[in-house]
């Protein structure tokens, strides 16, 4: 049953990571056609923005070694925006010979998670991402700046707010277009959300540039969404069947599922585009490509119908 509440948009953008930041933390290597087919049928099933791939060293992700080879086979998918992570002007130069025209920069709100993820701190980590940003502006090129460790750091605990903001707004005046909040172990809760989207309204980064990124370690991922959209957030971040985590952060563990997501949607009377059956048909078949059943609630629920 669709019971709108108050304060609700009336449409939310679903930025799926399934197939970067999912597949990203896979331990064996999913076949470049595997992982083709899984973008097109998230397409076909009404996902708008669907981050493709990331071009970073291979030493690093070998999962998403085959950016090259994938992102040209992807000319198929329809008026779908494919953004990819690139970690410097190396991976800029990448991305931009195969024609991306969405890139992501990939920062961090600790020191510690930095320099593990970066190997700088985050002052040197934004001196990086500087030219980055600015040659992407230069060619016309829509530039997301992912900030992890929002709210909790497995080395540092609880973030102070102050600092998140500072890092968020300074990523901001790089010149990023958006802003995505990663909650990379899982630990926020809906008022630390509403905390934080103020503290960044008050430096001046408006609501509207802002995407949220929750994983589901403590099971808080669509109660924070839902704080995120009372607050006036219009883009969330998930992923297809609950893939993924972040291979730097052993804590982390899988990220909202994008069914779970759409299910709540749904009942909110919120539009987001997107076919549900289709949606958990896709995480369904890339669950047996990957040989084990998918963590989404949602998608165990509607498969198991009869």
């Amino acid at each position: 049953m669709t019971v709108p509440a108050p304060g609700m948009p009336a449409r939310v953008r679903i930025h799926e990571v399934g197939a970067r930041d999912g597949l990203q933390n896979e331990k064996t290597v999913v076949p470049t056609e595997v992982k083709a087919e899984f973008i097109r049928r998230l397409a076909e099933a009404g996902l708008t923005t669907i981050e493709a791939t990331s071009f970073v060293h291979p030493k690093w992700v070998p999962q998403l070694a085959d950016a090259e080879q994938l992102f040209p086979m992807l000319g198929d998918v329809g008026d779908v925006s494919l953004p990819v992570l690139v970690p410097n002007e190396r991976g800029l130069d990448r991305a931009l010979v195969l024609g991306a025209r969405r890139i992501a920069v990939f920062g961090s709100a600790t020191e510690t998670f930095a320099a593990r993820n970066l190997n700088r701190t985050v002052d040197e980590s934004l001196a990086m991402f500087e030219p980055v940003v600015a040659r992407a502006k230069d060619a016309g090129v829509h530039v997301r700046g992912y900030l992890s460790m929002c709210f909790g750091d497995p080395w540092e605990g609880a973030v102070p707010v102050t600092q998140v903001v500072r890092v968020a707004k300074a990523l901001m005046d790089l010149g990023c277009d958006e802003l995505s909040l990663g909650d990379t172990i899982g630990v926020a809760t809906p008022g630390h959300v509403g905390r934080l989207l103020s503290g960044l309204n008050e430096a001046g980064v408006r609501t509207d540039t802002v995407g949220v990124h929750f994983h589901d370690t403590y099971g808080q991922a669509l109660s924070n969404t839902l704080a995120a959209l009372q607050h006036g957030v219009t883009t969330v971040d998930a992923s297809a069947g609950g893939l993924g985590g972040c291979p730097y952060a052993k804590s982390a563990t899988g990220n909202l599922a994008t069914e779970d997501l759409v299910w709540m949607l749904d009942g909110l009377g919120v539009d987001t585009g997107v076919d549900l059956g289709a949606l958990t048909a896709t995480s369904v078949w890339m669950a047996e490509q990957l040989g084990r059943p998918s963590p989404s609630r949602t998608v165990r629920a509607l498969s198991h119908k009869e």
